[in-house]
């Protein structure tokens, strides 16, 4: 009878009783999930422009820029050429945005020309779809740190 202290094989350790890496690390992603789901539903209760709403901000700011900091990701090398097309679209996006909110800052009229602010505070006045704009938020930033 092979006892679990006796090699099985001569030339092999004892074997230990050891949890499969694969379902250690699915459970760690799944806690850091289900954390980042409830930080995410407690934040979406936050009024905007207080105090909480500050710190529930700047805390994964200082958690992520720590990580950050602490742990550099390798840079990526810079592409041989630029798309121009790409960054064309890109760069008539951003001044799109730039010029609504410069125009709406302007005319002080939120009937007639509104800021995007207004647009949107409706739709994230939902708690659910706050909160899981939250969450699109705090992944968006781990995305970018870890690129």
């Amino acid at each position: 009878m092979v006892t679990e202290e006796t090699p099985q094989w001569p030339d092999r350790p004892p074997a230990r009783l050891r949890l499969p890496a694969v379902s250690t690390r699915r459970a760690r992603r799944s806690l850091i999930g289900a954390a980042l789901v409830t930080y995410a539903w407690f934040a979406g209760t936050t009024t905007p422009f207080t105090r909480s709403a500050l710190l529930i901000v700047l805390v994964p700011g200082a958690v992520v820029g720590m990580i950050a900091y602490g742990r550099p990701p390798q840079r990526i090398p810079p592409p041989e050429s630029l798309d121009l097309t790409g960054s064309t679209y890109w760069l008539i996006a951003i001044a799109a945005l730039f010029e609504w909110e410069a125009s709406a800052f302007r005319d002080f009229t939120s009937t007639w020309h509104p800021p995007l602010s207004d647009l949107i505070n409706p739709v994230l006045g939902v708690h659910p779809v706050k909160a899981v704009a939250v969450l699109a938020w705090l992944l968006a930033g781990w995305g970018l740190v870890r690129r």
